[in-house]
């Protein structure tokens, strides 16, 4: 366990390493990182590092989210909601069918629910990567905030029509109509969960008697209450995140007035 740990801080540090280098000679990092990890793939003698998917999901995945949200305007996301929600749910469920009928037609024994669970995989663009590259390009703020913002909502559905894939694979039943109705009942009923603790929260900070360090802890928690929170009820911990993010960033100017507190909220 102490060795996979080390393996583990010694790629974090890695990776800091080569960020800061891609930023040094004015590379994109995305690009850079995949080079990078490409030439570590095959030097002699490097040790497989295996996580827990579990894990990843809990301890990276909210906060991940909680941040992106946090710092991604809601004015723009709200006035883009039209061209953002048909990317990040209409092209990836689009993405993910077409995936499954193309590789249950062309792949002898692939069966839709393992097209669907291949789709869940390959639908969602990496925006983070795209933003990265385009932000030193003379692109257009509205195509910018396009991407930020459904790259907040495309991973969410993504994981919702694996999670429904694997589930048809071990049950061996699969119906595309009652996917399909899952996956909104799903991913809407974590924007409720998310709005809920994300109101929840805002209360607590907003009149409860709280300092900075008490806001700050707070803060640290919101996003793995609102994944545990939607994830208990089966819903999409996900969506709940990114709900409860965008909520909380919108009102932040009137709950973290005290100049302390806002310092402390950078430092989380």
């Amino acid at each position: 366990m102490h060795h996979n740990l080390l393996l583990i801080l010694a790629l974090l540090f890695s990776v800091f390493m080569m960020v800061m280098a891609a930023q040094k000679m004015k590379i994109a990092y995305p690009i850079f990182l995949v080079l990078a990890g490409l030439v570590i793939s095959l030097l002699p003698g490097i040790p497989d590092v295996e996580l827990d998917p579990d894990l990843v999901f809990l301890i990276f995945l909210p906060p991940l989210l909680y941040e992106a949200a946090w710092y991604t305007s809601w004015n723009d996301f709200w006035r883009w909601k039209r061209p953002i929600s048909l990317l990040a749910f209409g092209l990836v469920f689009a993405t993910s069918l077409i995936v499954a009928y193309v590789s249950q037609a062309l792949i002898p024994g692939f069966t839709l629910a393992l097209g669907f669970l291949l789709g869940g995989i390959v639908s969602p663009p990496d925006a983070v990567a795209a933003t990265t590259v385009l932000k030193g390009l003379p692109v257009p703020k509205r195509i910018l905030s396009i991407l930020e913002g459904e790259s907040l909502v495309n991973d969410a559905s993504s994981l919702i029509v694996f999670r429904f894939a694997l589930a048809a694979i071990l049950t061996g039943t699969f119906s595309i109509h009652q996917a399909v109705g899952q996956f909104f009942l799903v991913a809407g009923m974590g924007i409720v969960v998310g709005l809920i603790g994300a109101t929840f929260m805002y209360l607590i900070h907003r009149f409860l008697p709280t300092t900075s360090a008490i806001d700050a802890a707070l803060t640290l928690m919101t996003p793995y209450l609102l994944y545990l929170g939607a994830e208990q009820f089966h819903f999409s911990g996900v969506m709940a995140v990114v709900t409860g993010g965008l909520f909380i960033s919108y009102r932040s100017h009137e709950i973290f007035k005290n100049g302390n507190t806002r310092l402390n909220m950078l430092g989380v």
